[in-house]
């Protein structure tokens, strides 16, 4: 009796020891929502992203273990506006998890709690990869995360009540540090203003609308479209009247077509995190801000 008592306690001790199941599972789309639900939910929460910052968010496989991930879901949390229409209705068929449907408590879309830019006026294939909802990057402007926080934290009490207090004051604390950090950050990067700049894809159109930069011209002659010898050349010919100081591109994107139009320019191409994990400096949401502003101040002194 007393081996089996001690067999019982070694049992228990090693039960005690596993970490707690997470009261609330969620799936990320992208980086910068894990991020933000890790900052609101803490040990409340238990987070899987669907995509990288190494990983071109329009284009990713419902792989097996992604599946699986939906289908334990309580939460979906993406940029939405279209932004994962290539993969997200085909996971979520798959995964036949009622709880993260449109339309369910458990499915939340970022992109419709901020105003949007570049809504088109109207939606043709022949332009390229075009939202009907308008530019759905909408991560690079930190109003816009500040916005997508206030929504989020309601959304988690409301679809996880008992720990809806520990998400108040998670919010509460997230929200006081960002409105101080966004003031640094618009601060310091006021010199950034009317600086030219061409981007690599429309990807940046909420980060170059915050400190007031310029869009002169972007390497894919449209929108995920690949760019080609011809229209290189058409883009530096355009380029001479107003030559910009620097090119964009996101961390994930090929970077042959812009290194090639630096070359013919003489300026630097400035590889941005845009969203967490996409430098070593971009560890959560603060880094990444501070990491995109710096990369944008060394170009414009």
């Amino acid at each position: 009796m007393n081996r089996i008592f001690r067999v019982f306690l070694g049992c228990a001790a090693l039960l005690a020891a596993l970490p707690a199941t997470a009261a609330l599972q969620v799936l990320a789309c992208e980086p910068e929502w894990g991020a933000l639900v890790r900052a609101l939910g803490g040990a409340d929460v238990g987070v899987r992203e669907a995509t990288t910052a190494r990983q071109d968010v329009h284009r990713v496989q419902a792989r097996p273990s992604l599946i699986a991930a939906a289908r334990r879901a309580d939460l979906l949390v993406c940029s939405g506006a279209e932004l994962e229409i290539g993969w997200l209705p085909v996971l979520l068929r798959q995964a036949g998890n009622p709880r993260i449907l449109p339309g369910a408590p458990g499915y939340f879309e970022a992109a419709a709690v901020v105003n949007m830019l570049e809504v088109p006026t109207r939606v043709d294939r022949a332009d390229g990869d075009v939202h009907p909802d308008g530019n759905p990057h909408i991560q690079t402007d930190p109003h816009n995360i500040l916005k997508v926080a206030d929504a989020l934290a309601v959304r988690l009490a409301e679809i996880d009540p008992p720990n809806a207090t520990g998400y108040a004051a998670r919010h509460a604390d997230f929200a006081r540090r960002w409105r101080v950090a966004m003031t640094g950050w618009e601060t310091r990067a006021r010199p950034l203003a009317g600086m030219g700049v061409v981007v690599q894809h429309k990807a940046f159109a909420y980060l170059l609308h915050w400190p007031g930069l310029r869009e002169i011209g972007a390497i894919e002659p449209k929108p995920g479209i690949e760019p080609s010898s011809a229209s290189l050349a058409a883009l530096l010919a355009g380029l001479a009247t107003d030559p910009p100081r620097a090119i964009l591109r996101a961390a994930y994107d090929d970077g042959r077509g812009s290194e090639w139009l630096a070359g013919k320019l003489g300026i630097p191409v400035v590889v941005l995190p845009f969203t967490v994990g996409g430098s070593e400096r971009a560890t959560d949401l603060f880094g990444l801000f501070d990491d995109t502003v710096d990369r944008l101040l060394a170009v414009a002194r």
